[in-house]
C-alpha cells in the first residue's frame, strides 16, 4: 500500500438549507455534504474523514439519505457526531473502527454502492440537531496504475411527517480465519437480540464482507436451535455492490429470539505457504457483518459475536 498523502480540501455545499432557499417553509429542505473532489494516488488505499455542520439552523427530522460514491469508493459512513470543531480537511481515520466505537459518533448509514438511497418508513426518521456536526468517513482504494479523481456526497432529505424515531444497528463476527485456495462458511452465528428491542421494527438491512466473500445470509430465529426465516438472502448477492433489502412492512425479531447469520468467502489464492486471510480494516483482510435500520429508537447499538477460546461472547457496544 502507497504511503499516505496529503489531500486536497473537503468541499461542503448546501441545497436548500434553511431559509434562503426560497421555499415555502413548509416544504421539506435537503442538505448535502460533499468530501473531494480529490486526486487518488495509484496504488493507493486510504481511509479518511470530515467533520462538517451540517447548516440546518433548527431541529430536522431526516426522512431519506441518498449517498453517492466515485470511483475508488469502497465504503463511506455518515454519522451524527457532537464535535465542536469542524475539521473540512480529509483527516486519517480508521475504517469501520470508528463504528464500532459509540463515543466517536452515531452511524446513520453506511453505503457501499455507488449510488445509495436510504428511504426511512413513512413517519420514522432520524432526528438531528440544529447545527448538526456530521462525520463523513471515506475509505477508497485506486488499484489501477494511473491517478483517479473521487467526488463522494451524501444529502440528508427533511420529512415533515414525523412520529418514530430512526437508529442503526451493527452486528456481526471477527472470528475469520481464511486459508489460500478454500472455501469458508461462518457460522450460522446466533446472536440474541437485547430484551429491551422486543418493541422494534427493522426495516433494512445489509450485509458486508470484503474482495473474498461471496455471500451474507441473515434470518430471524426463536432461538440457537431455530433454522428461523430469512431476512436477507439475496441472489448472486456482490461484495462490492452489496444490495439494501427493504422491508415493507417491517419485520420483528421472535420474543427472546435473535438474529441467525452466515457469511461465506472464496480464497483464490494457491500459495499455501500464504498466512490465512482474517478479520481486519484494509481490503486485503476479511469481515462478516450486516447493518439494520430500524425504530423505535433505543440508540446505536454495535454488537459483536465471538467463540474464541471456546467461549460464546456476544456484547454490544452502547
Amino acid at each position: 500500500m502507497s504511503p499516505r498523502s496529503a489531500l486536497g480540501f473537503a468541499l461542503l455545499c448546501f441545497l436548500g438549507c434553511g431559509g434562503s432557499s426560497g421555499k415555502p417553509t413548509d416544504q421539506p429542505h435537503q442538505y448535502t455534504l460533499s468530501f473531494g473532489a480529490i486526486d487518488v494516488p495509484a496504488g493507493t488505499e486510504h481511509t479518511q474523514c470530515i467533520v462538517k455542520r451540517l447548516g440546518n439552523s433548527t431541529p430536522l427530522h431526516v426522512g431519506a439519505v441518498h449517498n453517492q460514491l466515485g470511483e475508488s469508493s469502497h465504503h463511506m459512513v455518515v454519522y451524527r457526531v457532537n464535535d465542536t470543531v469542524e475539521q473540512t480537511a480529509p483527516f486519517d481515520c480508521q475504517p469501520f473502527a470508528d463504528t464500532l466505537d459509540p463515543s466517536k459518533g452515531s452511524p446513520m448509514m453506511i453505503t457501499q454502492k455507488k449510488d445509495d438511497m436510504l428511504q426511512l418508513p413513512e413517519g420514522v426518521a432520524y432526528v438531528l440537531d440544529a447545527n448538526q456536526m456530521i462525520r463523513v468517513e471515506l475509505h477508497y482504494i485506486n488499484a489501477t496504475a494511473a491517478a483517479v479523481r473521487l467526488d463522494a456526497s451524501t444529502t440528508m432529505i427533511e420529512t415533515l411527517d414525523m412520529k418514530e424515531e430512526a437508529n442503526f444497528m451493527l452486528i456481526g463476527d471477527p472470528d475469520i480465519v481464511i486459508p489460500p485456495n478454500q472455501d469458508v462458511t461462518l457460522g450460522p452465528v446466533y446472536y440474541p437480540l437485547d430484551p429491551t428491542f422486543a418493541d422494534v421494527k427493522f426495516f433494512a438491512l445489509t450485509g458486508h464482507e470484503h474482495k473474498l466473500g461471496t455471500n451474507v445470509k441473515v434470518a430471524v430465529a426463536s432461538d440457537a436451535n431455530d433454522a428461523g426465516t430469512a431476512v436477507y438472502d439475496v441472489p448472486n448477492w456482490t461484495w462490492s455492490e452489496p444490495a439494501t433489502v427493504v422491508h415493507a412492512p417491517p419485520f420483528t425479531v421472535p420474543a427472546g429470539g435473535g438474529f441467525r447469520f452466515t457469511c461465506t468467502w472464496h480464497n483464490p489464492y494457491t500459495n499455501l505457504g500464504d498466512a490465512p486471510v482474517t478479520f481486519g480494516e484494509s481490503a486485503e483482510d476479511e469481515m462478516c457483518f450486516f447493518w439494520a435500520y430500524y425504530y423505535p429508537s433505543h440508540g446505536t447499538r454495535v454488537c459483536l459475536h465471538s467463540e474464541r477460546g471456546g467461549r460464546i461472547n456476544d456484547h454490544c457496544l452502547q
